[in-house]
């Protein structure tokens, strides 16, 4: 049976910053119209936070029955551990998205979205079938593209949405950042794991690239999410402001460019969730530096 501190580390924290930014990125692009609903980014965080919770267990749950974890570089996996069975890490991750499908359905109905319903169905389906089922696409390259989909455009611009009813530039620059930033983490995550994974036939897009071509794109996805801002700059100087994470974004590509070791490339991880947290918050500030200073 999985101790307490098992069953957190099992949730894989250090990924909870990527639930959590594009929900402060789409409150402070929600702002920059007046439109920003703290109750409803309340409920958003929830939505977010569950759901990422419930991946990261459905994912340990699907890799482990599949043998994919046996020989994990990485964090500890329940199930391939075996302190946990198959079946409790199976509920553990029901349970984390009927939850957070509760408090997505009280957003929308606060919010009068309702065509965030089918989205949201959507959001779960895609939750599971990234290693769950007997075609996962998570194991054919398709994982960034469903990261890059769900938590940037459909995360930014549906907490944007639900509280000011419309989008604008802001919300569209902080979905495609936040995106890219969620991309460059997963692409990290599959860098380290492409030994196993080639092993196992698990085809994600860092073993498809190759270990060099996909040390490059990780870079390349953290350098296109800062340029993005450069369109926003215009409109509003205050945006200068997030490059003041430029030089966490530096330290991680230098590491994965430079550092052959794999074990190394874990403390990327949290590197990466902090540097999102770090952009939406300074995201949130140049927003409100426009309107109030």
């Amino acid at each position: 049976m999985a101790t307490a501190a098992q069953w957190i580390e099992g949730a894989r924290l250090r990924t909870l910053p990527m639930a959590f930014a594009p929900i402060i990125a789409g409150t402070a692009a929600a702002q920059s119209t007046w439109g920003a609903n703290l109750g409803m980014a309340f409920l958003a965080f929830l939505v977010a936070l569950f759901l990422q919770v419930g991946v990261n267990y459905a994912n340990d749950y699907s890799d482990g029955i599949k043998g994919t974890d046996d020989n994990r570089v990485g964090p500890l996996r329940l199930v391939g551990s075996k302190a946990a069975t198959p079946k409790q890490v199976l509920y553990a991750a029901l349970g984390c998205f009927a939850a957070a499908a509760i408090a997505g359905l009280a957003l929308i109905v606060l919010s009068r979205q309702w065509w965030f319903i089918v989205i949201g169905i959507s959001a779960v389906f895609a939750a599971w079938g990234y290693t769950g089922g007997k075609r996962p696409y998570g194991y054919r390259g398709w994982g960034d593209v469903a990261v890059f989909v769900y938590f940037g455009l459909v995360a930014v611009l549906g907490t944007t949405t639900t509280q000011a009813g419309r989008l604008n530039i802001d919300a569209w620059i902080a979905a495609i950042a936040t995106g890219l930033f969620a991309c460059a983490l997963l692409m990290v995550n599959n860098i380290r794991d492409i030994p196993g994974d080639r092993e196992v036939g698990k085809r994600t897009l860092a073993v498809r690239l190759g270990d060099h071509r996909a040390r490059v794109v990780f870079a390349a996805e953290l350098g296109l999410a800062f340029a993005l801002h450069l369109f926003l700059v215009p409109f509003n100087g205050f945006m200068l402001l997030v490059f003041l994470s430029v030089p966490i974004a530096v330290t991680a590509a230098r590491t994965v460019l430079f550092t052959q070791d794999r074990k190394a490339l874990i403390p990327v991880l949290k590197e990466c969730g902090i540097l999102n947290l770090i952009w939406s918050l300074l995201f949130l500030l140049a927003v409100l530096a426009r309107q109030w200073v």
